[in-house]
């Protein structure tokens, strides 16, 4: 499998049309989760469609921080999506979840998730979630 196909195969792991499913409607009884509206969950796969690009784009030999630097740009922007949202957004299962998805594009990168934040994993880092 080449770099941009390890780094595409990343987003089977995606949650973002389970939370799409939390948002109240007709069919559910959702109370009290307003903050998965389409737009938002939007948000936070563009996020990670933006993050696997530009990995793409580096290359897989692309030096070790400047892939890092995507995480971190990533990282932040959850952070200011989840800070936008009221804080309630990324959950703890959304927090794992996140998490996750997180070291497997890490580790399709190339790098070691355990290699950051004392063994956490490179969201750990950066998050505030």
């Amino acid at each position: 499998m080449t770099y941009p196909e390890k780094l595409r195969s990343t987003k089977a792991g995606y949650p973002f049309d389970t939370w799409r499913g939390y948002y109240p409607n007709e069919e559910n009884n959702f109370d009290g989760m307003d903050q998965y509206t389409p737009e938002n969950c939007a948000m936070a796969q563009q996020i990670f469609d933006d993050l696997i690009d530009k990995l793409i784009d580096a290359g897989e030999g692309a030096a070790k921080t400047e892939k890092e630097k995507l995480f971190e740009q990533a990282i932040i922007s959850l952070n200011n999506l989840n800070d936008e949202t009221g804080g309630d957004l990324i959950e703890t299962g959304e927090r794992e979840e996140l998490c996750e998805l997180i070291d497997n594009i890490c580790i399709n990168a190339g790098l070691n998730p355990e290699d950051y934040a004392d063994g956490q994993g490179i969201s750990d880092e950066w998050r505030d979630w």
